[in-house]
């Protein structure tokens, strides 16, 4: 789950965060040419290394790792039937790459600290109008959300069981959906109070 800094000394920890949102943007732009399974396999040992480098513990990744099999493992079976084998370990490999370098980012970087920076990059879109520090806010309540859903998500699953519906979609899907906007409709009741609903 993004937004959960791990406190850390490690070098990992001390680098600034505007080198890493670096590395981590150009790492994505660079995930569409990768061809070979091979430098798959050596993505993901680079990006595991650097779990072990920022000292998260292997039951951190794990938890982090276990949503991403209800995605993965779908793909990968679809990717092996259309593509092969080495496309799927291609496609799929990449992706979790991906994530977790995302995930190592946010492990080792304060959140207040990845806004700064994207707050100073927006600066220049001043000229045309567009607030860097409401861009800064919406990107912080992003990150906010992602946790707020999880838990209101392993909420409504516990009430699903309850009630014995375990199998029906619907019955997580709806009061997840509705919960979600009625949080969301009292967030902008905050913001409005705030003066920030222009």
């Amino acid at each position: 789950m993004i937004g959960l800094y791990r406190e850390g000394d490690s070098l990992l920890h001390r680098l600034p965060a505007g080198i890493k949102l670096a590395g981590l943007l150009l790492t994505g732009l660079a995930s569409p040419f990768v061809r070979s399974p091979l430098v798959t396999a050596t993505a993901l040992a680079v990006v595991l290394a650097g779990y072990a480098l920022a000292r998260v513990p292997l039951r951190v990744l794990l938890q982090m790792m276990r949503p991403l099999l209800f995605v993965m493992v779908p793909l990968a079976l679809f990717q092996t039937v259309v593509a092969g084998w080495q496309r799927a370990v291609v496609i799929v490999g990449v992706l979790v790459a991906l994530v977790l370098l995302a995930n190592l980012v946010t492990l080792a970087t304060r959140t207040s600290d990845l806004i700064d920076v994207v707050v100073r990059v927006c600066g220049p879109l001043r000229r045309v109008g567009v607030s860097p520090e409401r861009v800064g806010l919406m990107l912080q309540l992003a990150i906010r959300a992602v946790p707020l859903v999880v838990d209101l998500g392993q909420r409504v699953r516990e009430a699903q069981h309850a009630r014995g519906l375990a199998a029906s979609p619907r019955a997580f899907a709806v009061p997840l959906i509705v919960g979600a906007l009625r949080r969301a409709d009292a967030m902008g009741d905050a913001l409005a109070a705030r003066g920030l609903d222009d």
